[in-house]
């Protein structure tokens, strides 16, 4: 046997070798999601064959479109017979299809207003942004009923004291139980807001005169009310979806019994009978004399039947939480509404992401509906335009336009939606 012994362990390690081509990049996704087996490859072809019919019979139609026209006479007489579409109309009517019959000295209102709405919810959808700005968030509907309506400064202002006195209320009969204290600061702003603002309004204008041009509700249309009505609806539904989806869930029979008759009434009435409502029969139930402004009854209409919805969508999210959430917040000797704050409220919500954003989406394209009792949303607008003797027969583009920008708002909504699952996401799979 020789002395040296045989090494059996290499000393020097080969060079790393780069992965086959079809293990990596564009041809490992291709095979794995496209030509996966038979079926898979035989539905890709089928797809791009569909794909390249639809492109190659509406590429001319989108490329030889018309812009600078002033009438379908015109678009017509410049493609002479081609296949073109006639975006002018477009071009000619897009102040109308935004900002409806709004008086166009004054169009910097509503974009004003539009831009501070970013601002008012930038602290409330990122937090990278200052919580500081919260402060603003709470003033922003004020500030902007004044900006789109205009009128004296006082009307919001004496409005934000209400919730203000209701506040303090509120702090002050914190000691004479929750049901006490929770109707006195219910009753104390009404009561304010129905007796005491108008007369204070009169005087406070008066005194001091703080007013800019009123609009009336009747010259808001286009994409300007659509976005009024769906921000509305979205800001209210939410807060008020969480306290019936809690009432659902109460052991007070009145309470649950008034939330499962709200919430299953709202769910089993289409939306068009609520604005119809809204629009002919509320004022059978006000004071003679009430002057209830149309646009603020289809906010309530509105935010009362995506609330219903929002109701349930929560109270899944409730009903997903396993008991042990609720027996160790029992554990910790928290009450029940620091329970809810801080421990179950918090994980329902973060389940209940998808239908939230869902029911926002859907709250967002059924404000197409006012179009039936008089307001010219986008699609009353177009419909308008296209009865004037100009565009009589365009029927394609104003429509594609409306789909679009309805599609990037609606788009927008569910990617921050996937953003916050993403930011929330607790587990590692």
């Amino acid at each position: 046997m020789s002395d040296q012994a045989t090494s059996f362990v290499r000393n020097d390690m080969l060079p790393p070798k780069e992965p086959p081509s079809s293990q990596v990049g564009v041809v490992k996704w291709a095979r794995e999601n496209l030509f996966g087996g038979w079926l898979s490859t035989v539905l890709t072809l089928l797809s791009i064959a569909a794909i390249v019919y639809i492109v190659w019979h509406l590429f001319p139609w989108f490329a030889n479109g018309v812009w600078n026209a002033d009438s379908l006479t015109q678009c017509r007489e410049i493609l002479n017979g081609a296949t073109g579409a006639c975006w002018a109309v477009i071009r000619v009517n897009w102040l109308q299809l935004v900002f409806g019959f709004y008086p166009p000295e004054l169009y910097w209102r509503p974009i004003l207003a539009f831009v501070l709405l970013f601002v008012a919810i930038a602290p409330v959808l990122f937090p990278s942004v200052p919580r500081k700005l919260l402060w603003f968030s709470g003033l922003y509907p004020f500030l902007a009923v004044w900006l789109l309506w205009g009128g004296t400064v006082w009307a919001p202002v004496l409005t934000l004291a209400g919730f203000v006195l209701g506040y303090l209320v509120l702090m002050a009969a914190g000691s004479l139980g929750t049901v006490i204290a929770t109707g006195l600061t219910i009753a104390v702003p009404v009561l304010f807001w129905l007796f005491a603002l108008g007369p204070l309004d009169d005087f406070l204008q008066g005194v001091i005169p703080l007013e800019i041009e009123p609009v009336a509700s009747r010259d808001f249309g286009g994409f300007m009310i659509s976005v009024v009505i769906g921000v509305a609806g979205i800001a209210l539904s939410l807060p008020l979806g969480i306290l019936f989806a809690l009432g659902r869930q109460s052991t007070m029979p009145i309470i649950k019994w008034i939330s499962v008759v709200f919430i299953e009434f709202i769910r089993g009435v289409p939306l068009i009978t609520l604005l119809f409502t809204a629009s002919l029969l509320l004022n059978y139930f006000l004071p003679p004399g009430t002057n209830f402004d149309l646009i603020l009854r289809v906010i309530i209409m509105v935010t009362l039947f995506a609330t219903a919805y929002m109701a349930e969508v929560i109270r899944g999210g409730l009903a997903a939480l396993p008991k042990g959430q609720y027996e160790a917040a029992d554990a910790l000797g928290l009450d029940y509404w620091k329970a809810q704050r801080l421990i179950i409220m918090p994980q329902a919500l973060k389940i209940s992401i998808p239908g939230i954003v869902n029911t926002f989406i859907g709250l967002f394209k059924d404000t197409t509906l006012v179009v039936f009792i008089g307001i010219l949303d986008p699609i009353g607008r177009a419909s308008a335009i296209r009865a004037t003797s100009d565009w009589q027969g365009i029927y394609w583009e104003l429509f594609l336009f409306i789909g679009a920008v309805f599609w990037i708002f609606c788009f927008s909504m569910s990617r921050y939606s996937m953003h916050l699952e993403r930011r929330l996401k607790t587990d590692h799979r």
